[in-house]
C-alpha cells in the first residue's frame, strides 16, 4: 500500500513538472509573438495562428489550458498589449496595474 501511495505522489509530481514545462513553452511563444509584433506588427496574428495549429493546441492542453477560441482571443489581447511575460508576471507590474485601477475607480 505504501508503494502505491509513493508511486501516486511521484506521478502527480511528475505531472505537475510537465505542466509547468509546457506552460513555459506557452510563455515563450507569447514573448516571441510580442517580439514579432514590435518588429513586424503581426504578433497577435502569429500567436493566433500558433494557438489554432495542431502543435499549439497540444502544447496548450499539456499546459492545462483549454485551447478554445476564448483563450486564443485572450492570447491575442495579451500580445497586443506588448508587455513581455516576465514583466507582466512581476510583482511591481501587478502593483502598478492595481494602483492604476484603483485610481480610475476613485475618479
Amino acid at each position: 500500500m505504501a508503494d502505491f501511495v509513493d508511486g501516486t505522489a511521484f506521478n502527480h509530481e511528475q505531472g505537475n513538472r510537465a505542466r509547468k514545462l509546457f506552460a513555459a513553452v506557452v510563455l515563450a511563444a507569447l514573448d516571441d509573438a510580442i517580439a514579432d509584433d514590435k518588429k513586424y506588427g503581426n504578433g497577435p496574428d502569429q500567436i493566433a495562428r500558433w494557438a489554432r495549429s495542431r502543435d499549439g493546441r497540444e502544447v496548450l492542453s499539456c499546459a492545462g489550458i483549454d485551447p478554445n477560441e476564448r483563450v486564443v482571443e485572450g492570447l491575442m489581447a495579451f500580445v497586443a498589449n506588448g508587455v513581455r511575460t516576465s514583466v507582466a508576471l512581476s510583482r511591481e507590474e501587478s502593483e502598478r496595474r492595481n494602483a492604476a485601477q484603483q485610481e480610475a475607480a476613485a475618479a
